[in-house]
């Protein structure tokens, strides 16, 4: 949005450049009336010279202010910085203009010049393509699902774990092979406070392996770059048969929660919590009536796993694992499954969400 002031200041820059432009000109290109006074012709002669002269002046006035005009359109111009009041303004236009390039923006390019979809939205176009995608649709379980095959598992002592991968997972995945290191590590600046510490290529493999032996993966719904697209190519790259695999969303647990299966699912099992925020979030399950066993904790990043796991082992018999360790919780919960054939959850911020108090058993 263009302000008053800013239009009142290139309004006066464009008519002080077309004055000096015009003057520079004039002494060569116009004819001026009153040089006519002093010829020799006819009054009727000059009065047409006058005229003549007159309606050249006006020509010339009107080609040069469209070849102006046509010219404004091709200089840049130099934005002032905008005052405080006026950034939120700059704000939502900089968010329509994206919005814009996001959707309308790609139909203006796709159309011939002269086709257009009058009253047509943004959003019919899309559906309109989905629609057409569907034979490429991918299921993934829901909540309901992913309940049913834990309640199963824990009635039949058999093992299952529930992994997840977010940007965190996904980053760490895409050293060497989708993102460079300088890339990674620009993406990936949390990282660290999520348990790995960059370059970390142990990390990933070990990620990897357990991708493969888990039995469901959530992956993300979001298509940002750093979600969903990013944890199909880093799949794709390490050789993940995503096909093969169970998938869920990657937000699977908030989901197991707010449609009532958590307390479910936990309510007549013995519970073990893995993770920094264990013995806050142990306190709050056991005051829910939940029967926790043992507490490991805390989970000092992907090199600390092995330690854990031992821990894990040493703790007493459990039915369940909710771990909320980070990145490393991926393996923990892979290897709770494997290793020692419990069930586990990757929990992940849930945990810190019941210890804050924003979630309710």
């Amino acid at each position: 949005m263009i302000t008053i002031r800013q239009r009142l200041r290139k309004l006066k820059l464009r008519r002080k450049k077309k004055h000096f432009f015009k003057k520079k000109v004039a002494k060569s290109k116009k004819v001026d009336s009153r040089d006519l006074n002093g010829l020799p012709e006819s009054s009727c002669e000059q009065k047409l010279l006058k005229q003549a002269s007159a309606s050249y002046n006006q020509g010339y006035d009107a080609g040069y202010d469209e070849a102006w005009m046509k010219a404004m359109q091709t200089i840049p111009i130099i934005e002032q910085p905008l005052p405080e009041m006026n950034r939120a303004h700059r704000a939502e236009e900089e968010y329509k203009r994206g919005v814009y390039d996001g959707g309308d923006r790609i139909v203006d390019s796709i159309l011939s010049e002269l086709d257009i979809l009058p009253g047509i939205s943004i959003q019919q176009i899309i559906e309109a393509g989905i629609n057409q995608m569907k034979p490429y649709y991918f299921r993934l379980l829901g909540a309901p699902e992913v309940a049913g095959r834990l309640i199963n598992a824990l009635e039949a002592r058999s093992p299952l774990s529930v992994v997840r991968l977010g940007d965190g997972e996904l980053l760490t995945l895409a050293q060497k092979v989708v993102m460079n290191e300088e890339l990674v590590r620009k993406e990936g600046h949390f990282l660290s406070y999520s348990g790995v510490d960059l370059p970390d290529l142990e990390a990933r493999d070990m990620l990897i392996a357990s991708i493969k032996e888990a039995d469901i993966v959530g992956v993300p719904k979001l298509r940002l770059a750093n979600f969903q697209p990013l944890a199909f190519s880093v799949m794709k790259a390490h050789g993940i048969p995503y096909r093969d695999l169970q998938l869920t969303l990657s937000t699977i647990n908030y989901a197991l929660y707010l449609e009532g299966y958590l307390k479910k699912i936990l309510a007549s099992y013995r519970v073990l919590i893995v993770g920094n925020s264990a013995p806050e979030f142990s306190k709050i399950l056991v005051n829910g009536g939940i029967h926790v066993t043992g507490v490991v904790s805390p989970v000092e990043g992907m090199r600390d796993i092995s330690r854990v796991m031992d821990e894990i082992s040493a703790a007493g018999d459990f039915d369940i694992a909710l771990v909320s360790a980070g990145i490393p919780a991926v393996v923990i919960v892979q290897r709770i499954a494997t290793v020692l054939g419990k069930v586990a959850i990757d929990f992940g911020h849930l945990a810190d969400s019941f210890v804050s108090g924003d979630a309710k058993l």
